[in-house]
């Protein structure tokens, strides 16, 4: 169990995603801010500290992704295989990828992740080949914004002829596509065609790369782009602990805070107690001589609560603006001695103990 600091410090790298298994990633920053939502709501039972530091931990793990790479480059094969694909579309195709016509072959899991990857990049149209047309409408309400074209495995061959760029991703255990296929169906040796293999076991034959204007790829290559951005992600940490560490210490700063109220309100108490004690003096010479009317006492009773608040104006603003944790300490320590105010603390305990038992032995 964690606690104090090293509770503080756990929270921040989780939400920055220096803990999670793929660095970087944005599901547990989500997490982290359901966590604050319901801290703060009318049944919730965050409390003043523990929302301020939900909220704060929200903070940064999102400067962390805005200020250094750690969130940036594909670390999932799905993702990697849209980064490679939009990566090599243009030397292999000769062809922006924006303007590739995309097919998949397949529509389990994979798909899914990869449509989600694609769709982020701005996708609007995509052809899904699949053997049956349930999963394939299943995925065309997932994502109503994309428009879906939808075929059977009958008219794979004309999606491919079609098609600048194809995924394939089934549960086949046999070559999808391989070179004896391509030339089977007209589709060897001509306009430039890019396949990319996410399956395991493979979809597409090792044999597809000796055909002329076929640039395939497999799961191999995709591993070699996700090894690569979690290297990055990984040298990225060092500059995101750091800011991780400012923000700690910022809430600590806050936290630390807290404990000069106690400080503060000693201070006031103990300036009005001698604001009081030093006008009843007055007052009761000025009674004697009926030498001011009620008002102008009044008067006089402002001019001395006045007095007194901009005196402690500057030391209490001093204490409240001291940023560092040692800083507010040693403000705190300073006034304490400056206006003893512990021992203003122990006399009016004193004091409140003595009614007590004076109030006993009158019972």
């Amino acid at each position: 169990m964690l606690s104090g600091d090293d509770a503080v410090w756990h929270l921040m790298r989780v939400a920055g995603g220096l803990d999670s298994l793929v660095v970087g990633e944005g599901q547990i920053l989500s997490q982290v801010r359901q966590c604050h939502i319901h801290s703060i709501e009318e049944d919730g039972c965050g409390g003043k500290v523990l929302s301020r530091l939900l909220n704060n931990a929200v903070a940064a793990g999102k400067r962390v992704r805005s200020e250094t790479a750690i969130s940036k480059g594909s670390v999932s094969i799905s993702s990697a295989a849209v980064e490679l694909s939009e990566m090599l579309s243009l030397p292999d195709l000769n062809l922006p990828f924006s303007e590739a016509r995309l097919a998949v072959v397949g529509a389990g899991k994979m798909t899914r992740l990869l449509i989600t990857h694609l769709a982020s990049r701005g996708l609007q149209r995509i052809a899904i080949v699949n053997r049956s047309l349930g999963r394939p409408a299943e995925l065309a309400e997932q994502f109503p914004d994309v428009d879906i074209e939808i075929e059977l495995m009958d008219d794979l061959w004309d999606v491919v002829g079609r098609s600048d760029i194809v995924f394939t991703a089934t549960s086949s255990t046999d070559y999808v596509i391989d070179e004896l296929l391509l030339e089977e169906n007209g589709l060897a040796g001509g306009r430039p065609l890019m396949l990319v293999d996410i399956s395991v076991p493979r979809n597409v034959g090792e044999d597809c790369k000796n055909i002329p204007n076929v640039a395939a790829y497999n799961v191999d290559d995709l591993k070699a782009v996700v090894a690569k951005n979690t290297a990055m992600r990984q040298r990225e940490m060092i500059e995101a602990e750091i800011l991780l560490r400012e923000d700690a210490e910022q809430f600590a700063g806050w936290c630390e805070s807290l404990s000069a109220i106690p400080t503060i309100n000693r201070l006031q108490e103990r300036a009005d107690f001698y604001r009081q004690e030093e006008l009843k003096k007055c007052t009761r010479k000025l009674a004697q001589n009926d030498a001011l009317s009620d008002s102008e006492m009044e008067a006089v009773e402002r001019l001395s609560r006045g007095i007194v608040n901009k005196l402690l104006h500057g030391p209490m603003s001093h204490l409240r603006k001291t940023e560092s944790v040692e800083g507010k300490q040693a403000a705190v320590k300073e006034l304490n001695s400056m206006f003893r105010l512990e021992e203003s603390a122990a006399d009016n305990g004193r004091a409140r103990n003595g009614r007590g038992a004076a109030n006993g032995r009158r019972r």
